[in-house]
Protein backbone atom coordinates (compact mmCIF):
# COMPACT_ATOMS: atom_id res chain seq x y z
CA UNK A 1 0.00 0.00 0.00
CA UNK A 2 1.33 3.42 -0.97
CA UNK A 3 2.32 5.69 1.90
CA UNK A 4 2.22 9.48 2.21
CA UNK A 5 3.26 12.16 4.67
CA UNK A 6 0.60 13.84 6.79
CA UNK A 7 0.91 16.55 9.43
CA UNK A 8 -1.29 15.69 12.39
CA UNK A 9 -1.98 16.91 15.90
CA UNK A 10 -0.49 14.35 18.25
CA UNK A 11 -1.51 15.91 21.57
CA UNK A 12 -2.16 19.25 23.26
CA UNK A 13 0.35 21.66 21.75
CA UNK A 14 2.16 19.08 19.65
CA UNK A 15 2.21 18.05 15.99
CA UNK A 16 4.21 15.61 13.91
CA UNK A 17 4.61 14.52 10.31
CA UNK A 18 3.79 10.82 10.07
CA UNK A 19 3.62 8.20 7.35
CA UNK A 20 0.07 7.02 6.64
CA UNK A 21 -1.55 5.08 3.80
CA UNK A 22 -2.69 7.05 0.77
CA UNK A 23 -6.51 7.08 1.04
CA UNK A 24 -8.43 4.60 -1.07
CA UNK A 25 -10.91 6.23 -3.44
CA UNK A 26 -14.51 5.05 -3.53
CA UNK A 27 -16.93 5.45 -6.40
CA UNK A 28 -18.06 8.90 -5.21
CA UNK A 29 -14.66 10.20 -4.10
CA UNK A 30 -11.77 12.15 -5.58
CA UNK A 31 -8.08 11.97 -4.70
CA UNK A 32 -6.09 15.19 -4.94
CA UNK A 33 -2.33 15.56 -5.07
CA UNK A 34 -1.69 18.52 -2.82
CA UNK A 35 0.15 21.46 -4.32
CA UNK A 36 -0.46 24.20 -1.71
CA UNK A 37 -2.27 24.63 1.59
CA UNK A 38 -2.69 27.72 3.69
CA UNK A 39 -2.17 27.73 7.45
CA UNK A 40 -5.04 29.25 9.44
CA UNK A 41 -5.32 30.65 12.95
CA UNK A 42 -7.79 27.85 13.59
CA UNK A 43 -4.95 25.37 13.11
CA UNK A 44 -3.20 26.90 16.11
CA UNK A 45 -6.38 26.39 18.14
CA UNK A 46 -6.70 22.77 17.01
CA UNK A 47 -3.09 22.19 18.05
CA UNK A 48 -3.59 23.86 21.43
CA UNK A 49 -6.69 21.75 22.07
CA UNK A 50 -4.87 18.56 21.14
CA UNK A 51 -7.14 17.96 18.16
CA UNK A 52 -10.82 18.20 17.32
CA UNK A 53 -13.33 15.87 18.97
CA UNK A 54 -13.59 12.98 18.46
CA UNK A 55 -10.10 12.90 16.93
CA UNK A 56 -8.02 14.32 19.79
CA UNK A 57 -4.44 13.26 19.41
CA UNK A 58 -4.82 12.24 15.77
CA UNK A 59 -6.28 15.19 13.85
CA UNK A 60 -4.93 15.78 10.33
CA UNK A 61 -4.35 19.48 9.70
CA UNK A 62 -4.91 21.66 6.66
CA UNK A 63 -8.26 23.12 5.59
CA UNK A 64 -7.10 25.60 2.93
CA UNK A 65 -6.08 23.17 0.17
CA UNK A 66 -5.42 23.49 -3.55
CA UNK A 67 -4.17 20.69 -5.72
CA UNK A 68 -4.44 18.49 -8.78
CA UNK A 69 -6.91 15.65 -9.22
CA UNK A 70 -5.12 12.32 -9.70
CA UNK A 71 -7.98 9.82 -9.27
CA UNK A 72 -11.73 10.10 -9.78
CA UNK A 73 -14.39 7.68 -8.58
CA UNK A 74 -16.61 6.04 -11.18
CA UNK A 75 -19.76 7.88 -10.07
CA UNK A 76 -18.24 11.38 -9.90
CA UNK A 77 -19.38 13.76 -12.63
CA UNK A 78 -17.82 16.97 -13.97
CA UNK A 79 -14.35 16.35 -12.50
CA UNK A 80 -11.45 14.83 -14.41
CA UNK A 81 -7.91 13.69 -13.70
CA UNK A 82 -5.62 16.69 -14.14
CA UNK A 83 -8.18 19.28 -12.97
CA UNK A 84 -6.79 21.91 -10.63
CA UNK A 85 -9.17 22.30 -7.71
CA UNK A 86 -9.94 23.99 -4.42
CA UNK A 87 -11.93 22.29 -1.67
CA UNK A 88 -14.78 23.11 0.68
CA UNK A 89 -13.36 22.10 4.08
CA UNK A 90 -16.84 22.01 5.60
CA UNK A 91 -18.12 19.66 2.93
CA UNK A 92 -18.33 15.90 3.20
CA UNK A 93 -15.52 14.46 5.29
CA UNK A 94 -14.64 17.79 6.92
CA UNK A 95 -11.04 17.82 5.55
CA UNK A 96 -8.69 19.55 7.97
CA UNK A 97 -11.57 20.33 10.31
CA UNK A 98 -11.81 17.13 12.30
CA UNK A 99 -12.21 14.66 9.47
CA UNK A 100 -9.90 11.74 8.69
CA UNK A 101 -7.94 13.66 6.02
CA UNK A 102 -6.22 17.04 5.86
CA UNK A 103 -4.63 19.29 3.29
CA UNK A 104 -1.24 19.29 4.99
CA UNK A 105 -0.61 15.89 3.45
CA UNK A 106 0.79 14.67 0.16
CA UNK A 107 -2.69 13.58 -0.92
CA UNK A 108 -6.20 14.59 0.11
CA UNK A 109 -9.31 12.51 -0.35
CA UNK A 110 -12.57 14.40 -0.90
CA UNK A 111 -15.52 12.22 -0.05
CA UNK A 112 -18.83 12.43 -1.96
CA UNK A 113 -17.10 14.79 -4.37
CA UNK A 114 -19.66 17.03 -6.04
CA UNK A 115 -18.60 19.86 -8.31
CA UNK A 116 -19.69 23.21 -6.87
CA UNK A 117 -20.30 21.81 -3.40
CA UNK A 118 -17.28 19.79 -2.29
CA UNK A 119 -14.77 21.25 -4.71
CA UNK A 120 -14.40 23.67 -7.61
CA UNK A 121 -12.13 23.73 -10.62
CA UNK A 122 -9.70 26.65 -10.91
CA UNK A 123 -8.20 28.02 -14.14
CA UNK A 124 -4.83 26.63 -15.11
CA UNK A 125 -3.16 30.05 -14.95
CA UNK A 126 -3.94 30.57 -11.25
CA UNK A 127 -0.89 29.62 -9.13
CA UNK A 128 -1.65 26.96 -6.56
CA UNK A 129 -0.45 29.12 -3.66
CA UNK A 130 -2.93 31.84 -4.64
CA UNK A 131 -5.68 29.29 -5.16
CA UNK A 132 -5.08 28.10 -1.59
CA UNK A 133 -6.44 31.48 -0.43
CA UNK A 134 -9.91 30.40 -1.52
CA UNK A 135 -11.15 29.38 1.94
CA UNK A 136 -10.00 32.43 3.95
CA UNK A 137 -11.13 34.74 1.15
CA UNK A 138 -14.59 33.17 1.40
CA UNK A 139 -14.57 34.18 5.07
CA UNK A 140 -13.71 37.73 4.01
CA UNK A 141 -16.40 37.80 1.35
CA UNK A 142 -19.08 36.63 3.77
CA UNK A 143 -18.08 39.36 6.21
CA UNK A 144 -18.39 41.96 3.44
CA UNK A 145 -21.76 40.57 2.36
CA UNK A 146 -23.01 40.76 5.95
CA UNK A 147 -22.34 44.51 6.06
CA UNK A 148 -24.71 45.13 3.15
CA UNK A 149 -22.15 47.18 1.23
CA UNK A 150 -23.53 49.23 -1.66
CA UNK A 151 -21.79 50.92 -4.58
CA UNK A 152 -20.40 54.27 -3.48
CA UNK A 153 -20.05 53.38 0.20
CA UNK A 154 -17.05 54.47 2.24
CA UNK A 155 -15.44 51.76 4.37
CA UNK A 156 -12.87 51.37 7.14
CA UNK A 157 -11.35 47.92 7.69
CA UNK A 158 -9.59 47.47 11.02
CA UNK A 159 -6.79 44.91 10.72
CA UNK A 160 -4.54 44.19 7.74
CA UNK A 161 -4.19 40.47 8.33
CA UNK A 162 -5.35 38.02 5.65
CA UNK A 163 -9.06 38.36 6.44
CA UNK A 164 -8.94 42.16 6.58
CA UNK A 165 -6.96 42.35 3.35
CA UNK A 166 -9.35 39.96 1.64
CA UNK A 167 -12.24 42.09 2.85
CA UNK A 168 -10.58 45.22 1.47
CA UNK A 169 -10.43 43.56 -1.96
CA UNK A 170 -14.02 42.33 -1.69
CA UNK A 171 -15.30 45.77 -0.70
CA UNK A 172 -13.61 47.31 -3.74
CA UNK A 173 -14.95 44.61 -6.04
CA UNK A 174 -18.42 45.22 -4.56
CA UNK A 175 -18.31 48.85 -5.64
CA UNK A 176 -17.25 50.66 -2.47
CA UNK A 177 -15.91 54.07 -3.43
CA UNK A 178 -13.32 54.40 -0.68
CA UNK A 179 -11.78 51.57 1.30
CA UNK A 180 -9.39 52.53 4.08
CA UNK A 181 -7.42 50.01 6.14
CA UNK A 182 -6.18 50.70 9.67
CA UNK A 183 -3.44 48.76 11.44
CA UNK A 184 -0.44 49.42 13.67
CA UNK A 185 2.21 47.57 11.62
CA UNK A 186 3.70 49.57 8.70
CA UNK A 187 4.48 46.47 6.64
CA UNK A 188 0.85 45.39 6.81
CA UNK A 189 -0.32 48.82 5.78
CA UNK A 190 1.98 48.67 2.76
CA UNK A 191 0.36 45.36 1.82
CA UNK A 192 -3.08 46.93 2.16
CA UNK A 193 -2.13 49.50 -0.46
CA UNK A 194 -0.76 46.72 -2.66
CA UNK A 195 -4.09 44.89 -2.65
CA UNK A 196 -5.96 48.03 -3.65
CA UNK A 197 -6.92 49.96 -0.51
CA UNK A 198 -7.47 53.65 -1.28
CA UNK A 199 -5.70 54.80 1.87
CA UNK A 200 -4.31 53.47 5.14
CA UNK A 201 -4.21 54.69 8.73
CA UNK A 202 -1.42 53.84 11.16
CA UNK A 203 -3.52 53.67 14.32
CA UNK A 204 -0.38 53.73 16.47
CA UNK A 205 0.55 57.17 15.16
CA UNK A 206 -2.61 58.79 13.82
CA UNK A 207 -6.00 59.68 15.28
CA UNK A 208 -8.33 57.34 13.41
CA UNK A 209 -11.45 59.50 13.62
CA UNK A 210 -9.70 62.68 12.50
CA UNK A 211 -8.10 60.87 9.59
CA UNK A 212 -11.45 59.38 8.60
CA UNK A 213 -13.00 62.84 8.52
CA UNK A 214 -10.24 63.91 6.13
CA UNK A 215 -10.83 60.89 3.92
CA UNK A 216 -14.61 60.39 4.13
CA UNK A 217 -15.84 63.81 5.15
CA UNK A 218 -18.18 64.40 8.08
CA UNK A 219 -21.60 63.12 8.97
CA UNK A 220 -23.81 63.39 12.02
CA UNK A 221 -25.73 61.24 14.46
CA UNK A 222 -29.50 61.53 14.89
CA UNK A 223 -29.12 64.56 17.14
CA UNK A 224 -26.83 66.40 14.76
CA UNK A 225 -23.58 65.76 16.63
CA UNK A 226 -20.65 65.64 14.17
CA UNK A 227 -19.30 62.23 13.24
CA UNK A 228 -17.10 60.71 10.54
CA UNK A 229 -18.74 60.21 7.16
CA UNK A 230 -17.80 56.52 6.98
CA UNK A 231 -20.64 54.16 6.06
CA UNK A 232 -19.18 50.81 7.10
CA UNK A 233 -16.65 49.68 9.69
CA UNK A 234 -15.30 46.13 9.69
CA UNK A 235 -13.49 44.67 12.69
CA UNK A 236 -10.95 42.16 11.39
CA UNK A 237 -8.55 42.84 14.26
CA UNK A 238 -10.29 41.58 17.39
CA UNK A 239 -9.09 44.32 19.75
CA UNK A 240 -11.56 46.08 22.09
CA UNK A 241 -10.17 49.47 21.08
CA UNK A 242 -11.45 48.81 17.56
CA UNK A 243 -15.03 48.59 18.79
CA UNK A 244 -14.63 51.71 20.91
CA UNK A 245 -13.15 53.65 17.99
CA UNK A 246 -15.91 52.63 15.59
CA UNK A 247 -18.70 53.42 18.05
CA UNK A 248 -17.26 56.85 18.83
CA UNK A 249 -16.86 57.77 15.17
CA UNK A 250 -20.07 56.33 13.73
CA UNK A 251 -22.67 58.52 12.06
CA UNK A 252 -26.37 57.71 12.03
CA UNK A 253 -27.20 54.41 10.32
CA UNK A 254 -23.55 53.39 9.93
CA UNK A 255 -22.78 49.67 10.11
CA UNK A 256 -20.21 47.76 12.14
CA UNK A 257 -19.34 44.26 10.99
CA UNK A 258 -17.39 41.95 13.30
CA UNK A 259 -15.53 39.04 11.73
CA UNK A 260 -12.59 38.94 14.15
CA UNK A 261 -12.61 36.57 17.11
CA UNK A 262 -12.59 38.48 20.41
CA UNK A 263 -10.96 36.40 23.13
CA UNK A 264 -12.49 38.47 25.93
CA UNK A 265 -15.95 40.06 26.34
CA UNK A 266 -16.26 43.64 25.05
CA UNK A 267 -18.40 46.20 26.88
CA UNK A 268 -20.68 48.39 24.77
CA UNK A 269 -22.66 51.38 26.03
CA UNK A 270 -25.85 50.87 24.08
CA UNK A 271 -27.41 53.90 25.72
CA UNK A 272 -24.83 56.07 24.00
CA UNK A 273 -25.74 54.47 20.65
CA UNK A 274 -29.44 55.34 20.59
CA UNK A 275 -28.96 58.53 18.61
CA UNK A 276 -26.59 56.76 16.21
CA UNK A 277 -28.96 53.88 15.36
CA UNK A 278 -25.82 51.89 14.67
CA UNK A 279 -26.20 48.57 12.85
CA UNK A 280 -24.03 45.81 14.31
CA UNK A 281 -23.65 42.53 12.41
CA UNK A 282 -21.41 39.56 13.02
CA UNK A 283 -19.95 37.09 10.56
CA UNK A 284 -18.80 33.48 10.75
CA UNK A 285 -17.69 31.18 7.99
CA UNK A 286 -19.14 31.22 4.49
CA UNK A 287 -22.68 29.85 4.09
CA UNK A 288 -22.63 30.38 0.31
CA UNK A 289 -19.36 32.11 -0.45
CA UNK A 290 -16.86 29.23 -0.53
CA UNK A 291 -16.88 29.04 -4.32
CA UNK A 292 -18.44 32.43 -5.06
CA UNK A 293 -15.01 33.91 -4.32
CA UNK A 294 -13.14 31.58 -6.67
CA UNK A 295 -13.78 33.60 -9.83
CA UNK A 296 -12.70 36.82 -8.11
CA UNK A 297 -9.38 35.25 -7.15
CA UNK A 298 -8.83 34.03 -10.70
CA UNK A 299 -9.55 37.50 -12.08
CA UNK A 300 -7.33 39.34 -9.57
CA UNK A 301 -4.35 37.04 -9.02
CA UNK A 302 -1.81 39.80 -8.38
CA UNK A 303 -3.93 41.51 -5.73
CA UNK A 304 -4.64 38.31 -3.85
CA UNK A 305 -1.04 37.11 -4.20
CA UNK A 306 0.12 40.13 -2.21
CA UNK A 307 -1.68 38.70 0.85
CA UNK A 308 0.81 35.82 1.03
CA UNK A 309 3.75 36.78 3.23
CA UNK A 310 5.53 33.44 3.54
CA UNK A 311 5.80 30.23 1.54
CA UNK A 312 7.27 27.12 3.16
CA UNK A 313 7.94 23.78 1.47
CA UNK A 314 6.16 20.88 3.12
CA UNK A 315 9.51 19.71 4.50
CA UNK A 316 9.35 22.82 6.73
CA UNK A 317 5.70 22.51 7.72
CA UNK A 318 6.56 22.84 11.43
CA UNK A 319 8.21 26.19 10.72
CA UNK A 320 5.10 27.24 8.81
CA UNK A 321 2.85 26.38 11.76
CA UNK A 322 5.10 28.34 14.12
CA UNK A 323 5.19 31.36 11.82
CA UNK A 324 1.43 31.43 11.40
CA UNK A 325 0.85 31.14 15.14
CA UNK A 326 2.84 34.29 15.92
CA UNK A 327 0.19 37.03 16.11
CA UNK A 328 0.70 40.21 14.14
CA UNK A 329 3.95 39.25 12.44
CA UNK A 330 2.81 37.52 9.27
CA UNK A 331 0.29 37.76 6.49
CA UNK A 332 -0.92 34.48 5.04
CA UNK A 333 1.45 31.55 5.43
CA UNK A 334 1.20 28.92 2.69
CA UNK A 335 2.78 25.48 2.57
CA UNK A 336 3.78 24.29 -0.90
CA UNK A 337 4.38 20.81 -2.33
CA UNK A 338 6.71 19.81 -5.14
Amino acid sequence: MMQMRSCIVTGPGTTDVVEVPVPEVGSRDVLIRMRACGVCGSDALYIAWGGIPPRQGATPLGHEPAGEVVEVGADVRGIAVGDRVVVNPFGAGQPGNGGPYGGLSDYLKVEDAELGRGLAVIPSDVPFDVAALNEPMAVSLHAVNRTGVRPGDSVLVFGAGPIGLGAAIAFKLSGAESVVVADVIPERLATALAVGADAVINAAEEDVRSRLEELHGTGADGLGAPKAGTDIYLDAAGAPVVIDTALAAAKQYATLGVVAVHKQPVSIDFGALIATEFNIVTSMGYPTEIFEVTAAIAANVDRFSAIISDRFPFERVQDALTAAATPGTKGKVVVTFD
